[in-house]
């Protein structure tokens, strides 16, 4: 019996209470990607908030800092730029073994991947009757305002690969200060701003968006999770 024939423990899906600091989700992703690898654990999608802080990827450029001293910023090991995580963000670590398909998701294959958690944001926006669109070229799911001739980003995908399994992953928009945004040039593009689902009139809750990432998750994905677990930890 080879590695991939041993059957793999359920996924979990779990939920923070409070505000996750970030050093210490870099340490539980890391740690649970370890035990991923070696089959002591299962996979993971973490939903978590953080305190108002910067990451920067592995493109990310020192001056798309804008405001270095306004809130900590951290190295965070994953592809793309710099990103804003803060209260009112809903960020989903996804910790998947890629050595085997999910879903639409072929096995070891990092592309459709990110595909994948592209149309697993979509699908959540549709929930809440907003459009979110791919655009060429960047990474994300935004949303267009054609009759002003605008857009705006509303979920950024950052993600890391170690040994194929995934982690770190992607974060929606919910009720953040958007002006806290202002403080880096968001995944290197400054030509486009972001936005939220309160800022388009959306008045949902981050229970509400849970749900509809639960659901949109079986869609996308097709795996089905254990019960979601409150925790302020791993």
């Amino acid at each position: 019996m080879t590695e991939n024939d041993v059957a793999s423990p359920p996924l979990e899906w779990r939920i923070a209470e409070g505000l996750t600091a970030y050093p210490d989700a870099l340490a539980t992703m890391a740690a649970r990607v370890a035990a991923i690898r070696a089959g002591t654990a299962g996979e993971l999608v973490w939903l978590v908030e953080h305190p108002p802080l910067y990451t920067a990827g592995t493109s990310a450029k020192p001056e798309e800092l804008r405001d270095p001293g306004r809130f900590p910023s951290f190295a965070a090991g994953r592809g793309g730029q710099w990103t804003y995580h803060g209260p009112g963000q809903r960020t989903a670590y996804v910790l998947l073994d890629l050595q085997r398909p999910h879903g639409r998701v072929p096995a070891r294959d990092v592309r459709c991947y990110v595909n994948g958690l592209e149309e697993w944001l979509i699908r959540t926006l549709d929930r809440f009757n907003v459009r979110g669109e791919r655009r060429e070229g960047r990474v994300g799911i935004w949303v267009a305002d054609r009759a002003a001739g605008t857009e705006a980003k509303i979920g950024a995908i950052g993600v890391r690969v170690t040994r194929w399994v995934s982690w770190h992953g992607v974060a929606l928009n919910v009720e953040p200060n958007l002006e806290h945004f202002s403080g880096i040039v968001p995944c290197g593009i400054a030509e486009h701003g972001v936005t939220s689902l309160h800022a388009l009139g959306i008045a949902a809750t981050m229970a509400d968006v849970d749900t509809a990432l639960r659901a949109a998750w079986n869609e996308v994905f097709g795996t089905d999770a254990a019960p979601a677990v409150l925790a302020t930890g791993e």
